[in-house]
């Protein structure tokens, strides 16, 4: 392990100003989906467990950090190896960007399996890694958000995570609404510049998965409220026409 000063993604640099491009040439996600994620702002992918809100926050990292963009993951449901093992198991091979300093992985259990369960979200936003980034993934959130908080906390909570995305980076939280206050995820999505909901269906016997654009201010580009999309082995992430209704 490197230490923080040895570790290329600690290396200061200056915000990005115009967004954080994520399209990639393999497939068409950013064409249909603002082309630019903004900064200083607060991004909520929510949906259900099986959803798929990891594999969707991956191609997002992979995307931005292809474009030079550096990006922290907070994972709270694998280890460190085990997130960069489920990148490179749907194509989206991420050691060199690591070595690079365009990407750091830290996880809740460790490199293998230490586990630390009173990690919470104000730890995260104190870590010396947080400046270095332009965009903070939390994967997922809902474990690292405190319970049973009052309208002062919640207003206080979103503050703090406002105050210092308003410093030159944006947050990207992976949420299930059925593992975190429901108020709480209310002021969240209220406050997010995007909004993604992720949703599955079954028609003809198949999962139809889709991503639905609640809310996506300040895009660069065309946004397609409904975007349909698979993963398959060797391809990767496809948006899917067919999945569309």
């Amino acid at each position: 392990m490197l230490l923080p000063d040895e570790n290329p993604f600690m290396i200061a640099h200056k915000p990005v100003e115009d967004g954080f491009p994520f399209e990639v040439e393999t497939d068409s996600l950013a064409d249909s989906m603002g082309l630019r994620l903004p900064n200083r702002s607060l991004y909520v992918l929510q949906g259900k467990v099986g959803a798929g809100k990891s594999l969707i926050s991956q191609r997002l990292v992979h995307g931005m950090i292809h474009n030079g963009i550096k990006v922290l993951v907070i994972t709270t449901e694998l280890t460190t190896r085990g997130w960069v093992e489920q990148m490179e198991s749907i194509g989206y091979g991420i050691t060199e960007a690591i070595r690079e300093g365009r990407l750091m992985v830290i996880s809740r259990f460790g490199t293998i399996a230490e586990s630390r369960s009173d990690v919470s979200l104000q730890d995260v936003l104190a870590s010396p890694a947080v400046p270095s980034a332009d965009v903070v993934v939390f994967d997922s959130a809902s474990s690292l958000m405190p319970n049973e908080l009052d309208e002062k906390g919640r207003f206080e909570l979103v503050q703090q995570i406002r105050k210092v995305a308003s410093e030159g980076r944006s947050f990207m939280l992976c949420v299930d609404p059925e593992e975190m206050d429901t108020k709480l995820l209310h002021t969240l999505r209220a406050s997010a510049e995007v909004v993604l909901n992720l949703e599955n269906t079954l028609i003809g016997g198949e999962i139809k998965r889709n991503i639905i654009v609640t809310r996506f201010l300040r895009a660069a580009g065309p946004i397609q409220s409904s975007i349909g999309w698979r993963v398959e082995p060797g391809m990767g992430f496809i948006v899917d026409i067919t999945a569309v209704s």
